[in-house]
């Protein structure tokens, strides 16, 4: 098997899976109770917060987990502009994001706001400058996605909220690094992001889980309401499992030596598919390695997805979210639809090798031989 859809899903470490059935089948108490068992149990809770603050330089208080990144990206967008709402309207977003965030804001748009749309430049990175001159006095949210989960585009996030705040320093901003997270060495603090979302299941955890941070200081209102867990920002009881499973992952980042080896393999997948005739590359030179989007020839990208499937070769067309639907990424770059339908997203992990992409590219050539013609 060939598993080149990473950021789509990972399969879970071993660690973390171990730690899951450790939870469920010995520590299984509710971190809320006040016995030994809950009290056991809210420890596990607080050692995985620590883990996940510890990875992106935040403090574990500003940790509130969720059931993954799209709840995160909601309560973010939800939560920042609802809670300025009285005197302020009006939301940025890039057009490039997850459609988390793209429907979020669509309702909040429906809802009597004003959303503001800016599109990526050519190379699929949305500029400061852009983003800036749309800001106003009654701006109560920027949300711009750290890396782009089609792409692998890195936006200047530091450098756009600190344009964002020069002509706002009122203004909540937002990213989601769910493609980013353990993979890209960042901070919150140096981004300038006062709400940042992460998920589980791409950075080798079980699905289920995810967490916002939310800066020391800044005001969100909930979406849910019950009783006092996660400061009430996300009551219900804490999916324990996954959530001690996610610290585990996160302890056993490598972000600099994952990052070397998949930009390695990066390289030579762009260097074998290149050589293939109808193939062109989507993502720009300097996206993050973890992410390659290319375009094959004249061939469907769900019909290529599927011969390749036959063969045991697993990628996919654009966002997993997206179920087939024609990538807004690629158009808001400013591709052709013929290219965006014939797009293909391949995305690494630290378990990828040279023989994953030699099969890819047989593959991807046998199909243009096999396919085009029909």
């Amino acid at each position: 098997m060939h598993y080149l859809d990473n950021s789509a899903t990972t399969a879970v470490s071993p660690a973390a899976a171990q730690k899951a059935l450790e939870i469920m089948t010995g520590n299984f108490g509710n971190p809320s109770s006040l016995h030994t068992l809950g009290i056991r149990a809210e420890h596990e809770l607080e050692a995985a917060r620590k883990e996940i603050a510890l990875a992106i330089g935040a403090d574990s208080g500003e940790i509130t987990f969720t059931s993954g990144g799209t709840e995160a990206n909601n309560l973010a967008v939800f939560g920042a502009a609802e809670a300025k709402r009285r005197t302020c309207k009006r939301v940025i977003i890039s057009s490039v994001e997850h459609s988390s965030v793209l429907e979020a804001a669509k309702r909040l748009a429906d809802d009597g706001f004003e959303v503001v749309r800016i599109s990526p430049a050519e190379d699929g990175a949305v500029q400061p400058s852009d983003v800036a001159a749309a800001v106003t006095a009654d701006t109560s949210l920027v949300s711009v996605m750290l890396v782009n989960n089609e792409t692998g585009a890195v936006n200047p996030v530091a450098e756009i909220f600190e344009a964002v705040r020069l002509r706002n320093r009122n203004v909540i901003c937002h990213t989601d690094a769910v493609q980013a997270f353990g993979k890209l060495d960042f901070k919150v603090k140096k981004l300038g992001a006062d709400l940042l979302t992460v998920s589980a299941h791409k950075v080798h955890a079980p699905k289920g889980c995810g967490a916002l941070y939310i800066k020391k200081g800044v005001r969100i209102l909930p979406r849910q309401y019950g009783g006092e867990q996660e400061k009430r920002l996300r009551p219900g009881t804490e999916p324990l499992p996954a959530i001690a499973a996610f610290g585990v992952a996160c302890s056993e980042f490598d972000i600099a030596g994952n990052l070397a080896l998949v930009k390695e393999l990066n390289g030579y997948a762009r260097e074998r598919l290149l050589q293939i005739d109808g193939v062109v590359l989507n993502s720009p030179e300097n996206a993050l390695p973890y992410v390659l989007n290319i375009s094959a020839g004249r061939v469907r990208s769900e019909t290529m997805l599927h011969f390749l499937e036959e063969r045991e070769i697993y990628v996919s067309s654009g966002s997993a979210c997206a179920k087939g639907k024609p990538s807004h990424v690629l158009g808001a770059m400013g591709y052709s639809k013929q290219r965006a339908d014939s797009a293909l997203r391949i995305s690494f992990s630290k378990h990828n090798t040279k023989e994953d992409i030699d099969a890819l590219a047989q593959g991807i050539a046998l199909g243009l031989q096999t396919l085009a013609h029909r």
